[in-house]
């Protein structure tokens, strides 16, 4: 747990989190709702805010593994480029408690959050825990949840401010084509309790 492999050590993945501290990681506010518990990243959910990395990352594969309790509202944030406005300048794969949802929407677990629905319902029951691997390379998202791949975007298409390809609204104040592409990593603290492991990644 919380190690990586000879393998991946030779592939050079490297651990975010050592199962012991929050070593590397800081805290946007309520730093006492992050802490370490029986090896995994625990955030107690009691108000808002996010644990990110101090390092930013541009192309890369992200893995880790999560478990929330009923209801949670959380997010694994990526190119995160200004701490001061995480929720314009940090794409979003999102994490939510919609085992029981029929209908895969923009904030539906597994989605790229207000940008792409998953394909599939791929997140596991409440308590139980889930596989996310992200991958960012150039202009290109892959989301993948629990061994399926269910977002796959091109961040060049999203050319202007506010819309969508489709035409849709969505949240961002600016154009994805055009904003950095290099960024911290972030896990968000919405109000619910949830659990991290395994936080692990190679750069491409």
């Amino acid at each position: 747990m919380n190690a990586l492999t000879e393998q991946e050590r030779q592939q050079g993945y490297r651990l975010l989190f050592d199962g012991s501290t929050l070593g590397g990681w800081a805290v946007t506010r309520q730093p006492e709702e992050w802490l370490v518990r029986d090896g995994n990243l625990v955030c107690t959910g009691d108000s808002h805010g996010y644990a990110y990395t101090e390092d930013q990352f541009e192309n890369f594969i992200l893995e880790l593994e999560y478990k929330g309790a009923p209801g949670t509202n959380s997010g694994v944030f990526f190119r995160w480029s200004d701490l001061s406005d995480p929720v314009n300048t940090g794409l979003e794969m999102q994490i939510w408690d919609t085992f029981h949802q029929e209908e895969m929407v923009k904030n539906s677990s597994g989605a790229l959050y207000d940008l792409v629905a998953p394909s599939v319902n791929a997140v596991r029951p409440a308590g139980e825990w889930n596989q996310i691997v992200v991958k960012c390379d150039g202009s290109i998202v892959e989301l993948t949840l629990n061994g399926t791949l269910v977002v796959k975007a091109d961040l060049d298409q999203w050319t202007v401010a506010g819309k969508n390809p489709d035409g849709t609204d969505n949240k961002f104040k600016y154009a994805w084509r055009d904003q950095p592409r290099r960024g911290h990593i972030g896990l968000q603290n919405h109000g619910g309790y949830i659990e991290f492991r395994n936080l692990k990644l190679i750069e491409l």
